[in-house]
């Protein structure tokens, strides 16, 4: 081929301005730099942004400018198109265009779903009134700030993540807060039992009121919300009521244009729906019967998206999903199979003074020894060297005596040690 000759460059419209889509133009820009013509198209009226920064913004400790993943001008320079406040109103799949709410239909050689996913509402009386808020996007932290003001009280429905994100800003904003949680334990997804009442103890420390195995009977209020009621009777003054308690995948998009969908947009190992050039990415997709609800398996499958759209055969397989954060000041991890169970065994150091502990959760068998899961809360230095140690499956029977104590090119933490 005449290399003066250039063919025509593919339509690539990616629908969604997240975390998930920016990650997947990074990716593009150096894997198929100049093969697509690339738009995307996002409902929020702002650039794509940092969405695990909102509870520091909701806080007050940085302004909305910090969150933003890439400038204007960035976008600019690495030739994508952003339609921002304009979502997506239909796709035709035969037609191979997408309609937009404003009317306006722009044509597509490929599809990528980056829809994300949509606050939980529970179906409880007077989750409508005003005053009751989820915690999501930016244009929730703008209702939060606005309705919010020191010396009001506000209750959090949910002590995962979300909600704990949540329950820190408005303590860091000067709002009376309280945060009730179903489960026997704060983050029972990402916490053993000792981790979580660690945590706890920290987030009351902070001035936040915590209430366990606590079920939302009601909202009560005339006008507005006025408290909420658990089912056990209790009820607790609010001014707000902030809904953090899950999230769904946004498919009902894809679902609507004749694409397979579960919980979420299903997709292969390639991130291939079942229509040929559609594919998904994000919190929207549904891989092997999993939705992941968290950034790095996002940002995994938008390094396989990209290499499949540039003409490689990279699969998706699956991501072991890890944790590593700071929740109302305190500095936590976990990663894989951190509950352990028959077959395996744990190792577990505990500082009680100074709030460290960390459980290493070991599978033994005829090939040695495996680590398989972790859980670090207060010094999570270490976690990120567990986490490779989980993803590689290599035998640590030599280091097993040592792992403990993080990897050997750190100093080691001044931790009690103890076998459990």
């Amino acid at each position: 081929m005449n290399p003066a000759i250039r063919l025509p460059r593919e339509r690539l419209l990616i629908i969604g301005n997240g975390m998930a889509a920016a990650k997947l133009c990074e990716e593009l820009d150096s894997a198929a730099h100049g093969r697509f013509d690339v738009t995307v198209v996002g409902a929020e009226p702002h650039l794509a942004y940092n969405r695990v920064l909102l509870s520091c913004l909701l806080a007050g400790e940085i302004g909305a400018p910090d969150i933003e993943l890439h400038s204007a001008a960035w976008w600019r320079a690495k030739g994508v198109t952003v339609r921002t406040g304009c979502p997506v109103a239909a796709i035709d799949i035969e037609a191979r265009h997408a309609v937009l709410a404003d009317g306006t239909v722009l044509g597509w050689d490929k599809l990528v779903f980056a829809t994300g996913s949509q606050a939980i509402r529970l179906p409880v009386p007077g989750m409508e009134l005003p005053g009751v808020m989820t915690f999501r996007d930016r244009a929730d932290v703008e209702a939060i700030l606005a309705s919010a003001s020191p010396g009001r009280r506000a209750v959090v429905i949910g002590g995962g993540l979300l909600g704990l994100e949540a329950a820190t800003g408005l303590a860091g904003a000067g709002i009376e807060t309280a945060v009730i949680h179903l489960a026997d334990r704060l983050m029972e997804r990402q916490l053993d039992a000792r981790a979580a009442g660690l945590l706890k103890r920290a987030v009351e420390a902070r001035g936040i009121a915590v209430h366990l195995n606590a079920s939302t009977q009601c909202i009560e209020g005339t006008d507005r919300v006025e408290a909420l009621r658990l089912a056990d009777g209790r009820c607790l003054p609010a001014d707000l009521v902030i809904v953090a308690c899950g999230v769904r995948a946004n498919a009902e998009l894809a679902r609507a244009a004749g694409i397979a969908c579960q919980r979420g947009v299903l997709v292969d190992d390639g991130l291939a729906t079942d229509m040929p050039g559609v594919y998904a990415l994000g919190e929207c997709a549904e891989h092997r019967g999993q939705v992941y609800g968290l950034v790095e398996p996002a940002y995994e499958q938008a390094r396989v998206l990209a290499a499949r759209l540039a003409g490689g055969s990279a699969r998706y397989e699956g991501s072991v999903t890890a944790t590593n954060l700071k929740v109302s000041g305190v500095k936590v991890f976990s990663a894989g199979d951190f509950m352990g169970g028959a077959d395996t065994q744990d190792i577990v150091l505990f500082d009680a003074r100074a709030e460290h502990y960390r459980r290493l959760v070991l599978r033994p068998d005829a090939a040695g020894t495996r680590l398989v899961g972790a859980v670090l809360f207060g010094d999570t230095a270490d976690g990120l060297y567990y986490l490779d140690l989980i993803r590689s499956g290599r035998d640590i029977s030599a280091e097993r005596a040592d792992i403990a104590f993080g990897r050997p090119d750190l100093p080691l933490p001044n931790l009690a040690r103890e076998a459990a």
